[in-house]
């Protein structure tokens, strides 16, 4: 197959999409970065409580359901939403708000994994994956749990749109909601997390088809298939970073993930710290950054923060690895490499 063959339909995808950056515009008289936060119990009354996963609105006397939102009406936008399936970051949302990204934080069922999540059975193929597209989407896929829709990622995302168009409408939130105002334009949706966050949204866009997935530190669920299904979001749109001290990646979780969501056919993983962007268009980025050895810090050295790795002046050494993952043309693809000799596919204990 030339070159020319293999990406032409993701030109053709990508071009389908760029009249939605050219829709918008903002209009704000008084240009500034905002940050929003609302309660889901609040914002959505039929959103109920699932206090056999840990799925509440209080702990310990403190709100557990509030969403945070944040937009900056001073940089050009790009049309995307990143919807972030992880506890608030409010240096990773700082970073996407001036690449020009709109993003959301919200309250969704997580707390199973606790629970449900440790080692399930190996003929289990998809346990945790029909628990998590549950999750995410308020639909029957899973026997273990019951998560209604109100409670699912995806309608609690949309109330929350629709709540943030009303509270602040200088952000234009509206050019994320469907024509007939019903749901979200998940064509526009970056769906992202870390650890467990990064493999719920690999699984939910396998579902449904999203702009982009990026993973930071992530996937896991290395005894599951689910990877390896039939993808409603096209394989070059998932984008992964991990340190190679963490424990997923030394134990082969994501790079078994990686090459079962076929990324392989995108270029080769790529050492950032080696290699100068765009990272041979990879989609399979790591790093070996100076963690002190530590390998839960190394887990969460991928995403801006206190455990981020660091220049010798102190900034942020993944700084563009970052914007990479966010931003990059998602047509502009590497070569095809062989399947990774070195990464084993096949984790599941002996029976």
């Amino acid at each position: 197959m030339t070159t020319f063959t293999r990406i032409l339909p993701l030109l053709l995808s990508s071009l389908s999409l760029a009249s939605a950056e050219d829709a918008l515009k903002f209009s704000d008289p008084s240009p500034r970065r905002y940050l929003l936060k609302a309660r889901a119990s609040v914002i959505d009354p039929r959103a109920r409580e699932h206090p056999e996963i840990e799925f509440v609105f209080e702990k310990k006397g403190k709100p557990a359901d509030e969403e945070n939102a944040a937009v900056d009406t001073r940089v050009a936008p790009r049309g995307r939403l990143v919807i972030w399936l992880m506890g608030h970051n409010g240096g990773l949302f700082e970073r996407l708000n001036s690449y020009g990204l709109h993003a959301i934080q919200v309250h969704y069922a997580n707390g199973w994994f606790g629970k449900f999540g440790k080692e399930p059975t190996p003929d289990a193929v998809n346990h945790l994956g029909d628990i998590r597209l549950e999750a995410a989407t308020g639909e029957d896929f899973s026997p273990t749990v019951s998560i209604p829709k109100p409670d699912g990622m995806m309608e609690r995302a949309y109330q929350f749109v629709k709540w943030l168009d009303r509270e602040n409408p200088q952000g234009r939130w509206d050019h994320f909601i469907t024509e007939d105002g019903k749901g979200i334009r998940w064509d526009r949706v970056i769906i992202s997390g870390s650890s467990h966050g990064s493999t719920t949204s690999a699984r939910f866009a396998k579902h449904q088809r999203v702009d982009r997935v990026v993973m930071l530190c992530g996937p896991r669920d290395q005894h599951q298939t689910w990877q390896s299904l039939p993808s409603a979001t096209p394989a070059n749109r998932f984008f992964g970073f991990s340190h190679v001290l963490d424990s997923g990646w030394t134990g082969d979780h994501y790079c078994r993930s990686w090459q079962m969501l076929g990324l392989a056919e995108f270029g080769p993983i790529v050492n950032v710290d080696k290699t100068k962007p765009p990272y041979g268009n990879s989609r399979r980025l790591i790093t070996d950054g100076d963690v002190k050895g530590d390998d839960k810090r190394a887990h969460s050295s991928v995403t801006p923060g206190g455990a981020s790795v660091k220049n010798a002046d102190g900034s942020f050494a993944h700084e563009a690895v970052w914007e990479y993952l966010y931003t990059h043309p998602a047509e502009e693809v590497g070569q095809p490499v062989p399947p990774d000799a070195d990464c084993e596919m096949d984790l599941r204990p002996e029976k």
